[in-house]
């Protein structure tokens, strides 16, 4: 890690090289956000906002890093995310439209 190492916007942490990071839409691309403004966030913490939050409501309500971390639920996994290093990642959870879709088949 370095003074230099970009700062995920969501969780705080730095993104060392070498950490599994994702290039996250504000406006998801199913929803118009195609070429649009994106942030650097860590993997897991992308794997949360997509497990937690459908893609309108990520598009309607949701699109700024300060919008993000101020949901209830995503703002309890950021604190608690922001006390591991950097490089943790653990399993993460399957997004609402993989569950919803599963839900649908049975």
């Amino acid at each position: 890690m370095t003074e230099t190492d970009p700062i995920c916007p969501l969780c705080l942490r730095p993104i060392p090289p070498g950490v599994k990071q994702s290039q996250h839409h504000l406006i998801p691309k199913l929803k118009g956000g195609k070429g649009g403004p994106t942030i650097l966030v860590h993997h897991i913490c992308h794997q949360e906002i997509h497990a937690t939050l459908t893609e309108a409501e990520l598009a309607r309500d949701f699109n700024t890093p300060e919008a993000l971390r101020a949901h209830p639920q995503l703002a309890g996994f950021f604190q608690w995310v922001s006390k591991r290093p950097p490089e943790f990642q653990a399993r993460g959870r399957s997004s609402l439209r993989k569950q919803r879709s599963r839900k649908s088949k049975k």
